[in-house]
C-alpha cells in the first residue's frame, strides 16, 4: 500500500529539487509520485517502498535531508 511520505531537504535552487527528482526517478518501481516545493524545502514521495529507502536515495544527491512522517 502506498503512503505519502515527507522529507525536508535543503534545496536553494531549481537544480537542487532536479537533482532529488532525478535520482527518485530512478525508483520505477514503488515511487508513484513526487512533489517538490522549493520555498518549503519539502519533498513529499507517494510510494509503497520503506521511508528508509526512500532517505537513503534523497540522501545521495548530497542534500541534508530529514524525514518528517507519513502524511495522513
Amino acid at each position: 500500500m502506498s503512503k505519502v511520505h515527507e522529507f525536508k531537504v535543503e534545496m536553494s535552487c531549481g537544480g537542487c529539487s532536479s537533482a532529488v527528482e532525478r535520482v527518485l526517478g530512478k525508483l520505477t518501481d514503488g515511487v508513484e509520485k513526487v512533489e517538490i516545493s522549493l520555498e518549503e524545502q519539502k519533498v513529499k514521495v507517494t510510494s509503497s517502498l520503506p521511508a528508509e529507502d526512500l532517505l537513503a536515495v534523497i540522501k545521495k544527491t548530497g542534500k541534508a535531508t530529514e524525514y518528517l512522517g507519513v502524511q495522513q
